[in-house]
């Protein structure tokens, strides 16, 4: 990370402008999430290199976005992952997402429910189908992250899963899994691989 911040910046690699940006974003999550403002309050970083940093990392999460132009099918957790993971792995809070999804498994769209704090997210099911009864989706996925990096699931994780999959059921949107994105690579955990839904 050193050598990357010192090329984009044009900064010597062992200088006080790359020490000070490892000493206080000392993993890519936090630099990512870190303000122009932030940034730029480091001696030696003004508002120009600033907005440099950030367009450079906002292009790397764009980067690992998947297209949306094209039609997204997911047949996997591994589909759920790569479609969540641009948004969800450098996340400081836990985020709740649904993703709706057509008879054929086409992504319909991708919402957020919920924003929590960092290891609790505030799910309720009126709010998980609102959106899927409004877009006439078929099916749903569930999706949050763990900004720990641990992505086992929290008995709460599997008791709103079993309480959402059993509200699905009554209203005829099926629940098919519920992926857990762990922060800064590490991996996904499905609930429905662990027969835990």
């Amino acid at each position: 990370m050193r050598n990357l911040l010192a090329g984009c910046l044009r900064e010597s690699a062992n200088g006080y402008v790359v020490d000070t940006l490892i000493e206080n974003y000392p993993n890519i999550g936090e630099l990512m999430n870190a303000t122009e403002k932030e940034i730029s309050s480091i001696k030696g970083i003004g508002i120009v290199k600033a907005k440099q940093l950030k367009s450079i990392l906002e292009f790397v999460r764009k980067v690992n976005t998947p297209d949306a132009s094209k039609r997204i099918i997911i047949r996997s957790p591994k589909d759920v992952y790569e479609l969540v993971r641009a948004d969800m792995e450098f996340l400081e809070v836990e985020h709740f997402d649904v993703i709706g999804l057509s008879t054929k498994n086409h992504v319909i769209f991708k919402e957020n429910i919920s924003i929590g704090s960092l290891n609790a997210s505030i799910v309720h099911p009126r709010e998980a189908f609102k959106g899927l009864i409004r877009r006439s989706c078929a099916a749903c996925i569930l999706v949050h992250n763990h900004p720990s990096s641990d992505t086992s699931p929290s008995n709460e994780d599997i008791l709103l899963t079993k309480k959402l999959v059993e509200c699905g059921s009554i209203i005829g949107i099926e629940v098919l899994d519920h992926v857990i994105v762990g922060a800064a690579g590490g991996g996904y955990v499905s609930l429905k691989e662990q027969c835990k839904m």
